[in-house]
């Protein structure tokens, strides 16, 4: 597959060979096992809130559709279909994909799976009342172009939804070599922290997708209580949403 604004083949490479680990919570993919009741519970409450739905109910997304960019084996398009949304997980990686659909016809998940670049959806028109890329802009070719494809598939009054690390000093040590190199939590090179992106960078490129209000919320490691939780530093790692203006 050639390279674009969503596609940088060394990477697809890179998590294909960890495609039969991805639901392995002890494995290499346990940092996002370990912070994915807290992406989720940002998740649905972002959504709940930006289309006023009622969140007592037990599908609370039902009727909206979801796209899942970058998915992975599928630990956030499952649980956003198990919410009631229609969901769709897009990975340019054949392995990943395959991961994803075996996981999901297991479990009973209803959630879809396709192998392909954001480019190609946005080429044919599609379009999702909410467009995530959760941990994925510090693995794409282009920040901006990557945006521009994203806000193409996102529906007026859809939402948008990110997170990713932010560059400074303290998330070099904190994510590169304390998460890859002394704790291993993720297999070393996992990161390049020169594709990191500032929060401020992430905003300005929403902007200029034409997407509205970004506003970012935190995600710090407590290790006295021993997990993840929202917070307002924004210094590691951090969650952005911004809405696309209605017709």
């Amino acid at each position: 597959m050639p390279e674009a604004a969503s596609v940088v083949d060394a990477e697809v490479e890179r998590f294909n060979a960890l495609a039969s680990q991805w639901w392995d919570p002890k494995g290499p993919m346990a940092p996002l096992h370990a912070i994915n009741p807290v992406r989720m519970r940002f998740v649905r409450d972002a959504i709940v809130s930006h289309f006023r739905l009622d969140p007592s109910r037990a599908s609370p997304l039902q009727g909206l559709t979801a796209l899942d960019i970058g998915c992975g084996g599928g630990l956030l398009t499952e649980p956003l279909s198990r919410l009631g949304a229609d969901a769709l997980g897009l990975d340019p990686g054949v392995e990943a994909i395959e991961t994803a659909k075996a996981h999901a016809e297991a479990s009973g998940a209803g959630a879809r799976y396709r192998r392909g670049a954001l480019e190609e959806l946005a080429g044919e028109g599609a379009a999702f009342d909410v467009v995530l890329a959760m941990e994925v802009v510090e693995h794409v070719a282009s920040l901006e172009g990557f945006l521009a494809e994203a806000a193409k598939v996102l529906k007026p009054g859809g939402l948008f939804l990110g997170s990713t690390i932010n560059r400074t000093l303290k998330s070099f040590a904190l994510a590169i070599v304390g998460a890859e190199y002394v704790l291993r939590w993720l297999p070393p090179g996992t990161h390049d922290w020169r594709r990191f992106v500032a929060p401020k960078e992430f905003a300005e490129a929403l902007r200029k997708a034409g997407l509205t209000a970004p506003r970012a919320t935190g995600l710090a490691y407590a290790p006295l209580a021993g997990e993840w939780r929202l917070a307002r530093e924004l210094d590691v790692n951090y969650f952005i949403a911004a809405a696309k203006p209605a017709a």
